[in-house]
């Protein structure tokens, strides 16, 4: 089997390329509360962690996974309502959260999401234009539907420049979008128009909005609450001081990744994000490098 470099791998999940076909991968509902799940891909890469609310009132979609997978997550919607989806909230623009848009537009549901992430969108000559979001937004937007409260805000030069996150005010549910990798290093768009000062901040910006009963849905990873947010924005302070001390001391950009200053934290490293991916991911953001 021909061996797929890193960085390959990396844009295949940014632009939600096949990496899983149907019939190995499902998604896994979790009911938070009465008529609001966490679907979880399982069996494979499905994309990232999804949201969906249902009633009466409405269906509302937050994010949708990758498109070569749509028919899929059509279906496992369908076995948790029998109404169609009216919203579908974009968290980014990444592949693996917005590629099945235009499964979803098809049957009737608006796109809704940050200016930015449109931008991003209409200019991705690979994205199927007829998933483009018809309703955006610059700060926050509120949905009230099926007597909760989805307050959608705007995270900043974040994972990426168009990233949001939801809160679902009543029952206390957090959706973070991949401004959380749970218990893993997280993937720093620094391309599309993330940052890692962006990125803490963002994730500082949920931490004010929970508390310790709070449940917090990740981009990826298990269900969480605001202890494991709280370790993963530590762990990223700590990781930037620690490659920023190496900076200030003039070391290039090959010694600070012989130094391994991120050593201590080897156990947040996975498949797509490493160690190594982490400590360059900051020394970029650093220098100009």
């Amino acid at each position: 089997m021909k061996k797929i470099s890193l960085l390959t791998i990396l844009a295949m999940v940014v632009s939600g390329a096949a990496l899983a076909q149907e019939g190995e991968v499902s998604w896994k509902s979790t009911e938070l509360e009465p008529g609001l799940y966490m679907l979880e891909g399982v069996g494979g890469f499905a994309g990232g962690n999804l949201g969906l609310l249902t009633g009466d009132d409405g269906i509302v979609l937050i994010d949708n996974g990758l498109s070569n997978l749509a028919a899929m997550t059509v279906a496992s919607i369908e076995k948790l309502t029998s109404d169609p989806v009216n919203f579908v909230i974009n968290t980014h623009a990444h592949g693996d959260h917005a590629g099945a848009n235009a499964a979803f537009t098809k049957t009737g549901a608006t796109v809704v999401a940050h200016d930015n992430l449109r931008r991003a969108l209409l200019a991705d000559k690979e994205f199927d234009q007829r998933g483009i979001p018809e309703l955006t937004f610059n700060d926050s937007v509120s949905f009230h539907l099926n007597g909760h409260t989805a307050y959608v805000f705007h995270l900043p030069s974040a994972h990426t420049d168009g990233d949001a996150a939801i809160k679902f005010t009543e029952v206390n549910v957090i959706h973070g979008g991949d401004v959380f990798f749970n218990k893993v290093y997280p993937f720093i768009d620094l391309d599309g128009g993330g940052s890692v000062d962006g990125f803490i901040a963002g994730q500082q910006a949920i931490l004010a909005k929970a508390d310790d009963n709070t449940r917090i849905i990740p981009g990826h990873g298990p269900l969480a609450n605001k202890a494991d947010l709280q370790s993963a924005v530590n762990m990223l302070i700590d990781a930037r001081s620690r490659v920023k001390a190496l900076v200030d001391a003039g070391k290039s950009k090959d010694e600070v990744l012989t130094a391994n200053p991120l050593s201590a934290y080897e156990n947040w490293s996975w498949d797509f994000i490493t160690t190594e991916v982490m400590t360059n991911t900051i020394y970029r953001s650093l220098t100009t490098e």
